[in-house]
């Protein structure tokens, strides 16, 4: 006789946390276009975004920014360098803090594989800059875009 293992309810240390949680986002060009994501879980779940998520204990930014965009999108990148640092704090209904990242944007290249959506992200797609102003509710994904592509000018 075998007996399935009951599946294990994990708390959700995103939610209501005691401190802010640091992730990590990721602007991945491939010419002049970003690639945005359509979240498939809170916070922001159902908006378009930059891929990324919560660094792992033992992780640098880097690496974190290599399995998150490899975890959403399918994609191999490589990282150029960070891009600028934002808070997300989002308040409940009460105005209690529900979510808090400390996020810091990470700028990449993926020249080569075809970008799926997977993980937590419901859809992917290239836009360009112009483009994500008008996709992303949230403007800091367009701030952190503009900001990504200053940089890579210079």
């Amino acid at each position: 006789m075998t007996r399935r293992a009951a599946k294990k309810s994990v708390p959700d240390d995103r939610r209501y946390p005691s401190r802010p949680v640091v992730g990590v986002g990721i602007t991945i060009w491939r010419g002049d276009k970003v690639l945005l994501v359509k979240r498939g879980k809170p916070p922001r779940k159902g908006e378009w975004g930059l891929p990324g998520g919560k660094q792992n204990a033992g992780e640098t930014i880097m690496q974190a920014a290599v399995r998150e965009a490899r975890e959403e999108t399918g994609l191999d990148i490589a990282p150029l360098g960070i891009v600028t640092a934002i808070d997300a704090i989002i308040r409940d209904k009460q105005g209690k803090i529900e979510y808090h990242y400390t996020i810091i944007e990470v700028a990449a290249e993926s020249r080569e594989g075809k970008a799926r959506a997977h993980d937590d992200a419901l859809k992917v797609r290239w836009a360009t800059v112009d483009e994500v102003e008008k996709l992303c509710a949230w403007p800091e994904v367009a701030r952190v875009a503009r900001l990504s592509l200053l940089q890579r000018a210079l």
